[in-house]
């Protein structure tokens, strides 16, 4: 008899399989992300920055001041001038580049460019390239068109976005009450931003007791099934919630008027900040003509 003394080669280690997040996970984790964002906005509110130091009635008008300059100018060198002025107050007033980043230009980029991407091809003017497999033309006018389309969105959103940043809600809200703003747009506005948050508290507590009573994964029509259960019982709980808080609203004596405990007073450095927006934005709004 012939013994073998052959032994079988050890089977290589084999790699873990990397776990996929399910659709109730990736759910959680995105209403989780949304709401420390919301907490992270609070904090910057209330820095020590230029921005968080000015009276919000100015910041109000005098951002809004810059973003009217930046979509009326006719000249792409106004409208760069502008964004670097908006990248300068962002610096002083400690919003890091990468919050803007993530939150408006990579947004604005992709979702501006989509639309001014046949602005290339079908504005006339002076050919400067023509695509080989379809022959389209890419015109000095279609790139100038685009740029100017890009520009004005930037600027405007990262203008915008540095008031939310560095202004507390409650303060833009008084803010537009005394700029005479409708009050009903002022309910609006503040009943919304209050209430979205416990609307992705909810949301976040429904998805995370589900995953907690989950066994194994969910195919694609079970998940189907989940997201649409889920986003009906949501939306019975907001509909019960709006009437207990209009009942609510009702019983106090709510009339129709916001008040708020917040009490602006303008002080020298608010004169002259209002002063610096205005002539900053009809220099832009003159040069850019």
């Amino acid at each position: 008899m012939t013994i073998s003394n052959s032994t079988t080669a050890p089977r290589p280690p084999t790699s873990p399989r990397k776990h996929r997040a399910s659709f109730v996970e990736r759910t959680v984790a995105e209403l989780s992300h949304a709401m420390e964002q919301a907490l992270y906005a609070e904090e910057l509110a209330h820095a020590n920055g230029l921005l968080q130091r000015i009276d919000p009635r100015v910041k109000v008008v005098g951002l809004l001041a810059l973003i009217i300059a930046a979509a009326l100018a006719r000249n792409l060198a106004v409208i760069l001038a502008l964004f670097v002025v908006a990248l300068v107050l962002a610096l002083l007033s400690r919003v890091p580049f990468r919050t803007l980043a993530t939150r408006v230009w990579l947004g604005a980029l992709l979702f501006t460019g989509t639309i001014a991407l046949p602005a290339i091809f079908i504005t006339p003017g002076q050919v400067l390239y023509r695509l080989p497999l379809f022959g389209w033309p890419i015109t000095m006018q279609g790139l100038s068109s685009a740029a100017y389309l890009i520009s004005r969105v930037e600027t405007s959103a990262t203008l915008a976005l540095l008031l939310i940043l560095c202004t507390p809600w409650t303060h833009v809200l008084k803010a537009l009450r005394v700029l005479r703003v409708p009050v009903v747009f002022v309910v609006i506005l503040g009943m919304t931003f209050r209430y979205i948050f416990l609307l992705l508290q909810t949301a976040r507590d429904m998805f995370e007791s589900r995953q907690s009573r989950m066994v194994g994964t969910l195919d694609s029509a079970e998940r189907r099934r989940v997201a649409s259960a889920s986003v009906g019982v949501l939306l019975s709980k907001t509909l019960n919630l709006s009437s207990d808080v209009y009942m609510a609203m009702q019983s106090r004596g709510f009339r129709g008027e916001v008040y708020t405990l917040d009490e602006f007073q303008m002080q020298p450095r608010d004169w002259a900040a209002l002063a610096g927006f205005l002539a900053l934005a009809g220099l832009a709004f003159w040069l850019g003509r």
